[in-house]
């Protein structure tokens, strides 16, 4: 049960799906990120050119890596915000498939990886003039009720996403929380957002959309 929305936000059926690959072999042989992407170094660092110089090498090498890859999911709920929106590897990862127009899909504050995901060079929003939802502020938990049931209660959720993307997304773009309507994604290429967890099978919908139709705009 979601408190601020009084309902599930996910179904049965979608449960039994999600028990089942866990049950599978498919999830298996996860690939560890800080065996694919470097860490990039402290500008403290002693010899920081040099370790900057082979940072970007071994970037541009697992960069290569993901040229089997057609497009890049990330998902939603309340975990991303612990291990994944301020997460530099992750972040590289995105910029990968981002630098090569390949399409990137997000959801719930997954959506928030997108907003921090920059080039060190202008530091700027990936997601600057575009189009995104994500989880609005109508849908954060209030203190005392997120993250319970897990090994550590945050209480509410530490950012408002929905300040930061409007923010990430001026001057041209803009965020769309669609608060009241029951399904929020939007599709502005390369980027495919959905607003919470209840929106992921619209989400994943629309990515296939992207991939086999060339779907580049949906949801504004």
């Amino acid at each position: 049960m979601d408190p601020p929305l009084g309902r599930p936000v996910t179904t049965k059926e979608m449960a039994d799906k999600v028990k089942a690959i866990e049950a599978s072999g498919r999830l298996a042989k996860p690939i560890n990120l800080s065996s694919l992407f470097p860490e990039r170094p402290y500008f403290s660092a002693n010899m920081l050119v040099r370790e900057l110089e082979s940072y970007y090498n071994k970037r541009d090498e697992a960069w290569k890596s993901l040229e089997q890859y057609d497009a890049i999911v990330l998902v939603g709920g309340s975990g991303p915000i612990v291990d994944m929106v301020n997460n530099q590897r992750v972040h590289d990862l995105i910029l990968g498939f981002y630098k090569t127009g390949k399409p990137v899909a997000a959801e719930c504050y997954g959506v928030a990886c997108l907003a921090f995901a920059r080039d060190m060079e202008d530091r700027k929003s990936i997601i600057k003039n575009k189009h995104v939802t994500g989880h609005c502020l109508e849908y954060d938990y209030k203190d005392g009720t997120g993250f319970l049931g897990t090994d550590f209660n945050m209480g509410p959720p530490p950012y408002p996403l929905e300040y930061i993307l409007r923010d990430a997304t001026a001057p041209e773009g803009a965020y769309h929380g669609n608060f009241g309507k029951e399904i929020s994604v939007i599709v502005d290429y390369p980027f495919i957002t959905g607003r919470s967890t209840a929106d992921s099978v619209r989400t994943g919908e629309k990515l296939i959309e992207v991939l086999q139709n060339g779907l580049k705009r949906y949801g504004w």
